[in-house]
């Protein structure tokens, strides 16, 4: 639901042109309706201002926004989900004025929340989460954050206090970036919102980038732009008014303290419970709801579940190249349901003529063709404002194929002196040295990401911009236990957190859709994570404890179905589509004219592509080449 923009200018007033063109930039999270609030510090005078998109109704009430002037400004896009009136309208004022909210998300337990405090007291005027933030805030300070169960990114000024908060959920779920400098701070859902500042340039950033190409995404709080950082997970920025200082707090930490006591079949039927009761709380809207099923357990479980709640709840499956397994069992467990299915056939051509744009749409390089960007399109043209999706499910329950590999490599590591010992550069050497060369669990993380390794990052960007990154990267480890947990933390930090939901939110957002997640509620999370590795983890099959809850539910052939990734097959265009080979072609001359990465070897990868790991490489590159032409060329 939605997205939000706003700065604060340390030292001078700067035009409202700033805050128009942010909230502009990101108008397809929230088409429905915008609205603005700015504040002149020196003479403590604030007002709200309507759009050129806001609501007839918005526009009557509040003056537009034109030329004006402030230090502080606040601005929102609206996707109408809860509450579709105008009391629903940000940003949103309490009844002294002295606090201020915009909110990008849902606050699943908001109906809780909502009945404590009106046993305290607190009226409410509109049925939205939104003003049960507000109140939350009057109520607990920044201590209400802890109790949200949700998705969301929140800014809250405070005039009384003369504090500025941001906060993000536990686990990133809705993303913020912000921008820093000696001049002030912008802060937007989207980078593409913080470039239309006049207190950001768009730089690059190759600590950031080195990363991506490590990781198939940037890792929090770092973005490939210098400057822009994204505020991690489960955190509060705080600014205070009054001098410009900025600090940070941590208001959850993911418990990795297990809990012996509990037995397999206490834990199948608990979970089965969590995940009814996160279900039934995330079909809640007053727009239509509807589930995308990829064929597999995880979200077909979730559409089985759903229709106890929901009698007319729909199902899709996107349809691509190589997908028919997938497509078929959808098609299968939606008609063991009794629900209503459609599958949405995305053709090769579609892929082809929208590639640019759907790359250039996301803010960073990355190394795949994006499926979701068209299941969020499909849901769209639906006209469902709202999907359930089963991400998430893989990293609670250990559900990728690399993840497998774990006691094997943790045998294998005590032989990574070999690595020493090989003294030959050819391809074949240069993997396994890489292979021994994974000492701790983040470089057993690393090593499964598909992207490029160390030495293959530095054979390819020049030298003398090589020399100026931090390679150091011992800032990103965790606890690093040699176990299944000490993976799960990295895989609930770096790939749900700052790779999954974050893409996600940006292909369903660019269509004005709202995924929702029933497997990342709090209690879920926190209940899994204190359960015994043995239930969690075997090192044979993937999911298992979650299988066991699944099997009342699903037909016996998704249950074997083995796990496939939920994208288009990139090796496939490649190899295949002669359209795709001059898109690629015709990229890589691009970026060899720039000097950041040496041609040689970009000659060598292209000309020799052998395995999946060589495909990902050269989309690796193309992907930073149309980053580049969309965020840095005038």
């Amino acid at each position: 639901m939605c997205g939000i923009s706003g700065y604060y200018s340390f030292h001078k007033s700067i035009s409202s042109k700033n805050i128009v063109e942010m909230n502009q930039a990101i108008r397809h999270r929230g088409p429905d309706d915008e609205g603005f609030w700015l504040y002149e510090k020196d003479k403590k005078k604030s007002q709200s201002f309507s759009g050129e998109d806001s609501t007839e109704p918005v526009k009557v009430q509040f003056p537009l926004l034109k030329d004006g002037y402030s230090e502080i400004a606040l601005g929102f896009r609206r996707l109408s989900i809860i509450d579709l009136s105008e009391r629903g309208h940000q940003p949103m004022l309490s009844e002294d004025e002295q606090v201020i909210i915009t909110f990008n998300g849902e606050i699943y337990n908001f109906k809780k929340i909502k009945r404590e405090l009106e046993k305290l007291g607190h009226l409410f005027r509109s049925s939205s989460d939104t003003e049960v933030l507000l109140k939350s805030y009057q109520e607990w300070g920044n201590s209400m954050f802890a109790r949200l169960d949700g998705m969301f990114a929140i800014c809250i000024a405070d005039l009384a206090r003369q504090k500025i908060i941001l906060g993000r959920d536990r686990v990133g779920m809705k993303p913020l970036f912000y921008h820093r400098s000696r001049h002030g701070l912008v802060w937007a859902s989207e980078i593409k919102g913080l470039l239309k500042n006049e207190l950001v340039k768009a730089e690059i950033n190759w600590n950031g980038v080195y990363t991506n190409f490590l990781f198939q995404t940037t890792l929090a709080p770092e973005t490939c732009f210098n400057n822009i950082f994204s505020l991690e997970p489960a955190s509060l920025m705080i600014i205070d008014i009054t001098n410009q200082t900025i600090t940070h707090e941590k208001f959850w930490n993911l418990s990795l303290k297990t809990d012996e006591k509990i037995i397999e079949a206490e834990a199948v039927k608990e979970i089965d419970e969590l995940l009814s009761e996160s279900i039934s709380e995330q079909l809640y809207a007053d727009v239509p709801v509807a589930v995308m099923m990829s064929g597999g357990i995880d979200s077909t479980l979730i559409a089985s579940k759903s229709k106890p709640f929901n009698g007319n709840i729909n199902t899709y499956t996107v349809s691509y190249a190589f997908s028919e397994e997938e497509v078929e069992n959808a098609s299968l467990a939606a008609s063991h349901f009794g629900v209503s299915h459609d599958i949405s056939h995305v053709n090769d051509e579609e892929v082809l003529e929208e590639l640019k744009e759907n790359i250039q749409h996301f803010e960073e390089p990355y190394s795949s063709l994006e499926v979701l960007i068209n299941a969020a399109k499909y849901a769209h043209e639906k006209g469902f404002k709202v999907v359930l999706s089963g991400n998430g499910a893989d990293e609670l329950f250990a559900g990728y194929s690399h993840t497998m590999k774990l006691k094997k490599w943790l045998f294998m590591r005590n032989f990574n002196a070999i690595r020493h010992l090989i003294f030959t550069n050819d391809s074949f050497s240069a993997r396994v040295k890489n292979y021994f060369s994974q000492d701790d669990m983040f470089d057993f993380f690393r090593q499964s990401q598909v992207s490029m390794t160390p030495g293959e990052v530095k054979r390819i960007i020049s030298d003398d911009i090589f020399q100026k990154i931090n390679t150091d990267l011992s800032g990103y480890h965790l606890s690093d236990s040699k176990d299944y947990k000490g993976y799960f933390e990295y895989d609930m930090k770096y790939s749900l957190s700052s790779h999954h939901v974050f893409r996600d939110d940006l292909s369903a957002m660019k269509y004005g859709v709202e995924f929702r997640y029933p497997y990342l509620s709090n209690d879920l999370i926190d209940y899994v994570a204190s359960l015994p590795e043995t239930f969690r983890f075997n090192g044979v099959q993937n999911k298992p404890l979650l299988r066991k809850v699944a099997e009342k539910y699903l037909p016996s052939g998704i249950l074997k179905m083995s796990k496939r990734g939920f994208s288009f097959p990139l090796n496939y265009f490649i190899k295949n589509e002669k359209k795709m080979q001059a898109f690629i072609t015709e990229a890589l001359e691009s970026l060899k004219k720039r000097g950041f990465f040496k041609s040689e070897v970009m000659d060598e990868w292209w000309n020799h592509l052998e395995n999946e790991y060589d495909w990902v490489k050269i989309w690796q590159l193309v992907t930073f080449e149309l980053w580049y032409q969309k965020y840095f060329e005038k």
